[in-house]
């Protein structure tokens, strides 16, 4: 079973681009109005679709839940490497648990979360995390 993902677009190329460069391959079907990825870990059928513009929060953010520290550090370097600006949130409480994380932002400003939990707490503190 795979997750669908279907995300509206305004610059098919540079999200492409983007995409390609975060999820470590390139897509597996591309058109004029249309581009596929299937990822197998974790999986995913994402998709893109070009719009004239994106607009308003229909989404919060997207992210990735990694299992060790290791995993985290390894994806923020590869990514920093592809020439991303990452925002790093170390040790920062939030969805009633203690995590490691850092955040990209797509050409059409949808955030991505990479994240390892810590630990759970009895702490929640309001920002735009909830992995």
């Amino acid at each position: 079973m795979n997750i669908h993902v279907g995300l509206n677009v305004t610059n098919l190329d540079a999200s492409i681009s983007f995409y390609s460069k975060l999820f470590g391959t390139e897509p597996v079907k591309v058109k004029p109005n249309y581009a596929k990825f299937l990822l197998e870990d974790p999986g995913l059928n994402f998709t893109l679709r070009p719009v004239q513009r994106v607009e308003g929060n229909h989404i919060n953010h997207f992210g990735f839940q990694v299992a060790s520290i290791e995993e985290l550090i390894k994806n923020k370097d590869r990514l920093d490497k592809e020439g991303f600006f990452s925002r790093d949130e170390n040790d920062t409480t939030c969805c009633y648990a203690r995590q490691d994380k850092f955040w990209i932002t797509d050409p059409d400003g949808h955030e991505w979360e990479f994240f390892f939990t810590k630990e759970d707490t009895e702490v929640d503190t309001i920002n735009t995390c909830c992995g």
